[in-house]
């Protein structure tokens, strides 16, 4: 069974569509370990209701918070670690010896890079004007959203799309996509 590590920010939505993944089966992974830079994430909340190893990393608890986080990760065994909302660049150190994969809700590479996340992708979609939008899974390199595509999914989108409406479309689009991903590598 392949060992896979979150990381995450706040509510870690991804992080609860591979735990559910892996509760039926649809994919042979363990999420041993649940990391967030923030110490109120739903992330961690969830990991300790399923029964996972968690904790809180910052520049507040460690002094070098990236090489608490690269160490914890070869403590675990990890092969993989899943961006689940992440809002911290991951270190290159962990981006080199660790598959780092991240979701990203537009078809990259357009609205991607450093401030591009969550609700701010879908106000730049809906401000261009942009028929199609969508979500990318990719592996993480040393820049923002440049990392080599292992997939897409495209939406359409309606003539009375909203910022709202856009976002809770993305969001669910992104669960199955994340689940994909992860059955094709």
């Amino acid at each position: 069974m392949t060992k896979i590590a979150i990381l995450a920010s706040y509510n870690g939505s991804g992080f609860n569509a591979l735990y559910e993944a892996s509760q039926k089966r649809e994919l042979n992974i363990e999420i041993v370990l649940v990391i967030s830079n923030n110490s109120d994430a739903v992330a961690l909340q969830n990991a300790s209701k399923y029964g996972i190893d968690n904790l809180a990393i910052n520049s507040k608890t460690d002094e070098n918070p990236d090489a608490k986080i690269e160490q914890l990760l070869h403590e675990y065994g990890c092969k993989y670690v899943f961006l689940s909302g992440y809002m911290k660049k991951v270190g290159e150190n962990i981006t080199k010896n660790f598959k780092v994969i991240n979701s990203h809700p537009a078809l990259l590479p357009n609205y991607g890079g450093a401030g591009m996340y969550g609700r701010f992708v879908h106000e730049a979609v809906m401000k261009n004007q942009e028929k199609v939008s969508g979500v990318t899974v990719h592996e993480v390199n040393e820049n923002y959203d440049e990392g080599k595509i292992i997939l897409q999914k495209k939406l359409i989108l309606s003539e009375d799309e909203s910022v709202d409406s856009l976002e809770a479309k993305i969001k669910k689009l992104e669960q199955s996509a994340i689940v994909e991903a992860f059955k094709n590598i």
